[in-house]
């Protein structure tokens, strides 16, 4: 994919002249598109024409300048490690949380950096007798790297997507669709897609109520890249599973794994096509369906899903929330992998601990513990205790032997890509220094959302 508005700007920045800058254009255009060079240099020279156009640095309006302008932290997503859940993803994202914090006030808010979001239905309007209805809603984004193989794409994002607001208690009533492809991806790219998210909808009974279908870029991206993610909706009745609830002393339970969008990419790209079928299940889905049926429910502390940061960032990130540690078990844990999967990553030397399992985690009082892996089991879903919640504030692991480490997240996931490996998963030299700038350039959002409320309200 290329991006040319993106290409062309950069090269204005670089004093490149005219005829340079339309001559890369046109080369991207002959490289993507089967036109001849005459119409390449014609639209080559209407992307030019409307960047010089567009651009705000003379724009003399003052507000407008502020309008369109951003407030630059210096330091991009990728040497940040923004989406890579590691804590490099984790301090931006609490930066994001404290952005979208307004006067009105949801019952679970993005600052609790849990699965999934809540309101109470109550506290929305006037519905009478709704006091222990709470709505709770989820958007997930597709895997970047699943943009050439759509129908894993479409499950997996889904699948995804109906795991978070099962975690949290709720049973999901919609599932909507953002999909994004650039201008030269074949159509039928999309109804691969869409025949991915509506298996999922089919076999969780979730219709597929609303979406959107568009260009990336419109005209000033080429290639056949798709992005977007998938949204749901879903009910809960009087409790929210949220990882505040979690207590000291409570039992941690987990499912069995065999990943998802993580796992089949992982797959695919280390040339292991033929492991693909081991993420094709909905057996999260099932056990948690089962849970939500059970009178022990109101019992449940949280759930949880290990995720894209793996058990090794999920359960830093519920510390975080819960504000207590945990003692796990590893030998318990690596039972519960998948064991094709587990050789697979073991194969190309990636840390299981650091990506996404799709595994179930419970969070629950030893009074319930037996009897939910007992449940689970009478669905052949395989379920075990892998340890407790302790008040160390830290996230300790025992390996074979009694080894007793300290677990803590990377500055990125485990490199589960060949790419991700030459990147590395080391924190960068200038963490400290990055974080400030960000930290600055998050303040100057919020500053500059004050004065344009300012300016709308008078």
């Amino acid at each position: 994919m290329s991006d040319l508005e993106g290409l062309t700007r950069r090269l204005l920045i670089q004093q490149k002249t005219d005829e340079e800058i339309l001559k890369r254009l046109v080369q991207e255009y002959t490289d993507f598109k089967d036109i001849d060079k005459k119409l390449a240099y014609t639209f080559a020279k209407a992307i030019l024409t409307e960047c010089k156009k567009s651009d705000i640095s003379k724009v003399t309006d003052l507000f407008i300048k502020d309008l369109l302008g951003i407030n630059k932290a210096n330091v991009t997503v990728g040497k940040q490690g923004v989406g890579c859940r590691g804590v490099g993803d984790f301090f931006v994202h609490k930066l994001i949380a404290n952005l979208s914090e307004t006067k009105k006030q949801p019952f679970l808010s993005p600052t609790s950096l849990d699965d999934a979001g809540a309101v109470k239905l109550f506290d929305e309007g006037n519905y009478k007798g709704t006091d222990d209805i709470i709505i709770v809603s989820k958007m997930e984004g597709i895997h970047s790297r699943l943009s050439d193989f759509p129908f894993v794409c479409g499950f997996h994002v889904t699948r995804a997507c109906l795991r978070d607001l099962y975690v949290k208690g709720a049973e999901p009533i919609s599932i909507m669709i953002d999909i994004h492809l650039a201008d030269d991806a074949d159509v039928g790219k999309l109804f691969d897609f869409m025949a991915g998210v509506s298996t999922v909808a089919e076999l969780s009974k979730v219709p597929i109520t609303a979406g959107s279908t568009l260009r990336i870029g419109g005209d000033m991206v080429i290639g056949d890249r798709l992005v977007g993610g998938i949204s749901a909706v879903g009910v809960a009745r009087n409790k929210l599973l949220a990882r505040r609830n979690i207590q000291v002393g409570d039992k941690i339970l987990m499912t069995e794994g065999a990943g998802g969008g993580t796992i089949t990419t992982t797959a695919i790209y280390s040339g292991n096509h033929n492991l693909v079928n081991e993420t094709m299940n909905i057996k999260f889905l099932e056990a948690c369906n089962i849970l939500l049926k059970k009178e022990y429910l109101k019992d449940i502390r949280s759930m949880c899903d290990v995720t894209n940061g793996g058990l090794r960032g999920d359960l830093y990130e519920i510390n975080y929330e819960a504000k207590s540690g945990v003692t796990i078990y590893e030998q318990q844990v690596r039972e519960l992998v998948n064991p094709v999967v587990l050789e697979l990553l073991e194969k190309v030397g990636v840390d299981y601990l650091g990506v996404s399992l799709d595994a179930l985690l419970i969070y629950c009082p030893e009074s319930i513990s037996d009897q939910i892996i007992r449940d689970l089991a009478t669905k052949n879903i395989k379920c075990a205790e892998i340890g407790y919640v302790d008040s160390s504030n830290q996230v300790n692991m025992i390996f074979e032997g009694d080894e007793k480490k300290s677990l803590l997240p990377r500055f990125r996931e485990s490199a589960y890509t060949q790419i991700k490996q030459e990147i590395g998963e080391e924190t960068p030299e200038l963490k400290v220094e990055m974080e400030k700038k960000i930290e600055k350039a998050a303040l100057e959002a919020l500053k500059k959302r004050k004065r344009i409320i300012d300016y709308i309200k008078n």
